[in-house]
């Protein structure tokens, strides 16, 4: 089934909405992970900010500064990299239903 330039248009509006929709709904979802055994615990959001960071109270040391630095830094790393698998999820979810057109190579 050919599809005209009018519906290939048509589509393609019809990807940017749920596109942004998908979007929008990414910054309200969060994920939450931890370094040191729950020591330190970061959320991130679906645009990739942080929007809290929790730091136990035993941590808390001028003598053990690098190490709190090194949890901090761990924690945000594997929230972020969480945050990437769901907005990955969420994208390919979203683009499984976008009809193939030939000759136009997505990278999805």
């Amino acid at each position: 089934m050919a599809m005209g330039m009018q519906d290939i248009m048509k589509k393609a509006q019809e990807m940017q909405s749920e596109m942004k929709r998908i979007q929008d709904e990414l910054k309200a979802k969060t994920v939450t992970a931890d370094a040191g055994g729950g020591m330190v615990t970061v959320t991130v959001n679906g645009a990739h900010q942080i929007v809290k960071i929790s730091i136990e109270k035993d941590v808390i040391s001028a003598d053990d500064k690098e190490v709190l630095e090194d949890l901090i830094v761990a924690a945000i790393n594997k929230a972020m990299e969480d945050a990437n698998t769901m907005i990955n999820n969420e994208m390919q979810r979203a683009t499984s239903m976008i009809p193939k057109i030939p000759g136009l190579n997505l990278p999805f």
